[in-house]
């Protein structure tokens, strides 16, 4: 469903971006991770079509997102890490708002906004403006808006962000269930690995712009990274700060907690 080829981007003199290959399946959800600064949010923007890559290709589901830009992205439903939404609308003014710029039928945005602000829990909130909102309800609505036109691809940057347990357990709930019964893949980045363990079929994690392990979470944790335990420390020992804290250890050195470097009592 989303296919990547010799993808790459380079700001100045840095390659955040390093001629990566990656494909995620119909019913999929594959957990996108990466240190700060590995290149994440760069590739999400190009796969999105929001940024033009140096080099490679970006198909989802067929479509060559360079060639047929405009097909493509009427499939995809997109989650940036930090999301615009118009707050002087209303929650229900903004879900109708994001249907009309995907074409979907009156009849079938209604049921579609009623459906994901139940959901969400927001529906006593539809007529309130979005000003009013907490971070949290602002996180459940764009993922609502982004569903409205029922994508075939569904790409989120840190989707937990704001979100409370209840909310965290509805979106993973919500992203299996999508995988699984609709077909959908889903590209998810985040850095809170518990969850990409919980919920992802596939892991992929970037470092310095390059992609060092792609498989399933128990064959990255295993077979790639060599370790039973779990899937942070897997990370860890993969992107080499696992053997940073070791050196750490052995020079002595200790991380210095932030009220000591302010020179306030801890």
């Amino acid at each position: 469903m989303i296919t990547i080829e010799n993808l790459s981007k380079r700001f100045n003199k840095v390659l955040a971006v390093d001629h990566i290959d990656l494909t995620v399946p119909a019913g999929e959800i594959m957990g996108f991770l990466g240190p700060n600064g590995a290149g994440k949010t760069t590739t999400i923007r190009m796969v999105a079509g929001l940024m033009k890559p140096d080099t490679g290709t970006v198909t989802l589901d067929g479509i060559d997102l360079a060639t047929a830009p405009e097909k493509a992205k009427a499939i995809v439903g997109f989650v940036p890490d930090r999301p615009f939404l118009y707050e002087k609308l209303t929650g229900w003014e903004f879900l109708e708002f994001t249907a009309g710029l995907y074409g979907v039928d009156k009849a079938d945005a209604e049921r579609a906004g009623l459906h994901y602000l139940e959901m969400f829990e927001l529906l006593d909130w539809k007529d309130e403006l979005i000003e009013g909102y907490s971070h949290g309800m602002k996180q459940r609505l764009i993922i609502s808006a982004a569903l409205m036109h029922r994508p075939k691809v569904f790409i989120i940057d840190e989707p937990m962000v704001g979100l409370d347990p209840r909310g965290v357990r509805l979106v993973k709930d919500l992203f299996t269930e999508m995988a699984r019964t609709d077909g959908m893949a889903v590209l998810l980045s985040t850095h809170t690995l518990a969850v990409a363990e919980e919920i992802c079929s596939l892991i992929t994690i970037i470092h310095k712009g390059r992609i060092i392990a792609s498989d399933t979470p128990s064959q990255i944790k295993t077979t790639i990274a060599k370790t039973g335990a779990n899937l942070e420390h897997a990370f860890l020992k993969l992107t080499g700060a696992e053997e940073m804290d070791s050196l750490r250890s052995s020079l002595g050195v200790k991380m210095v907690p932030t009220d000591e470097k302010r020179g306030t009592p801890g």
